[in-house]
């Protein structure tokens, strides 16, 4: 049989069984809090990996070894910036948020948190935030189409937008379908393939090498020389400099913020559960970023003397395609299993989409709609919304990723620091600075996000933006001033009730 038929079945095997979770889900999806948070009761190795997944998306798989691939080593400050940002995510902000969301009102998505954490009777803050997740969902949902469309335009040699739309298809069909709990139970599910996949793939490429790693990396000519390729200190041919460093540790900052990962720590069954969701996911963490940056400095030697990203051959993102390929369909000869292991790019990719799918459409339906243009909607009303929204939003972000050349590093870039600028200060400020009130609420999100769209998009000096020319990441300077206007405002104005304070207290006081 044909190879590439091979691991088209494989495919074709995956998707499906994405759809059939997506179909006995829908059962478990009949009303609001069931198919946004799946009625809170998810359990710590389905809010460990789900959250995990949906966090790293193609950019774990392609992005990350792409960039180590072609500069070195000295990418991986993204990837420990990451851990961090993780590991504090987990021990610091998912206990309390949990916590908090119960206690104030119920709440079920993260706007409606800050509405009801700070007492927003003119619902300010919950139009507020929706636009900013659905702005900036729009390019995040994009950078992982745009992925998909990459992973089966190199694997099939299917064109670029074929691939996209069915990509785009099949993510639609189960979210739209199951919720929240058809998400998660995927993402667990393409969570732990990632890790079989890069845990494997790397171990078994090593010890196919044909010479010395290091001797083949110097033949491959790589930037700076095989020393400068491997140290953490060089950026490709010249040494980092501290704002470089600086910069990409600050990816770190951007977890606190992200509402696809905040909602897996709402929907946790238990504080015993999420406990245990802790060690698994920080565990994951190390494990799959590991196995990620070795990918990208291996490849280099393994797939020599093809080099990535020359004219005649695929770019430096697919240099985990091109060692799967090489591994299970050259070297071994076992498509099939070559094919599960290309469905763990897929599954890096979908399990990113369908949460951001999610998130968007619970902002429309349930913080907008219910919230401004229907107040007494019904369930069913809203879920109705919902679905149609994640329909609107499959097609706006098919629109925006249509471009093939697009970057996924840079899409996710860019959605990452606009998110993470808006939403991370005030709910680090909100969980732990009791002076923190409504008008800080609103001074930090916004300026958050103006911050952004005004560094990254907005050429204001000789044609260039200020990211260009500072080479700042603008989630490091949105951050710090988001803080800055949460602290200035909230102690300019008047201070929170006694009933928001006592509120705080108690939740503070809650184990």
């Amino acid at each position: 049989m044909n190879t590439t038929v091979i691991i088209l079945s494989a495919f074709a095997v995956y998707l499906l069984l994405m759809i059939v979770i997506g179909i006995l889900c829908m059962k478990k999806a009949g009303t609001t809090e069931e198919y946004f948070l799946g009625g809170r009761g998810l359990s710590a190795g389905v809010a460990a990996l789900s959250a995990q997944a949906s966090d790293m998306s193609g950019w774990l798989l392609m992005g990350l070894p792409g960039a180590l691939y072609a500069f070195g080593t000295g990418q991986a400050w993204i990837a420990i910036g990451l851990f961090i940002g993780t590991v504090c995510n987990w021990l610091f902000i998912s206990s309390r948020l949990r916590r908090y969301t119960i206690r104030a009102n119920n709440s079920l998505t993260l706007p409606s948190y800050f509405e009801n954490r700070f007492r927003d009777k003119k619902r300010i803050l919950l139009m507020v935030s929706s636009i900013v997740i659905v702005i900036f969902f729009l390019v995040y949902t994009a950078s992982a189409l745009a992925a998909g469309g990459k992973l089966f335009n190199s694997v099939f040699g299917i064109d670029y937008h074929a691939a996209l739309l069915i990509g785009a298809f099949v993510i639609l069909v189960y979210t739209f379908m199951g919720g929240f709990m058809a998400v998660c139970v995927t993402d667990f599910v393409q969570g732990s393939l990632m890790l079989v996949g890069l845990l494997l793939v790397p171990i078994i490429a090593y010890n196919m090498l044909d010479g010395s790693m290091v001797d083949l990396l110097a033949q491959s000519q790589v930037p700076g020389g095989t020393a400068g390729y491997l140290s953490l200190f060089s950026n490709g041919e010249r040494p980092y400099t501290f704002i470089e460093i600086f910069s990409q540790l600050a990816w770190g900052l951007g977890y606190c913020g992200m509402p696809h990962i905040l909602t897996r720590f709402m929907a946790v069954k238990n504080e015993a559960e999420l406990q245990k969701s802790k060690a698994i996911a920080i565990g994951w963490d190390i494990l799959s970023l590991t196995g990620a940056c070795f990918i990208g400095i291996l490849g280099r030697a393994y797939l020599f003397p093809t080099i990535l990203g020359e004219t005649t051959s695929s770019s430096s993102e697919n240099v985990f395609i091109e060692m799967i390929h090489k591994v299970f369909t050259v070297d071994l000869a076992l498509p099939f299993i070559g094919g599960l292991f290309l469905c763990g790019i897929l599954a890096a990719i979908m399990s990113t989409a369908d949460s951001q799918l999610l998130v968007t459409a619970s902002a429309v339906s349930e913080d907008i709609y219910r919230g401004f243009v229907n107040p007494k909607a019904a369930d069913d009303k809203v879920m109705k919304i919902s679905r149609l929204t994640v329909v609107a939003v499959s097609v706006l972000a098919v629109l925006i990723a249509w471009n093939p050349d697009s970057s996924i590093m840079g899409l996710v870039s860019n959605a990452w620091a606009g998110l993470g600028s808006a939403f991370g200060p005030i709910v680090l400020m909100s969980l732990f600075w009791r002076r923190t009130n409504l008008a800080g609420a609103v001074a930090g999100i916004v300026s958050g996000g103006l911050t952004v769209i005004l560094w990254d998009y907005i050429p204001l000096i000789g044609g260039q933006t200020l990211g260009t020319v500072t080479g700042i990441y603008s989630l490091a300077v949105g951050f710090l001033l988001s803080i800055l206007m949460i602290v200035i405002f909230s102690l300019t104005t008047k201070a929170p009730s006694q009933e928001i304070l006592d509120e705080f207290d108690a939740v503070a006081k809650e184990k």
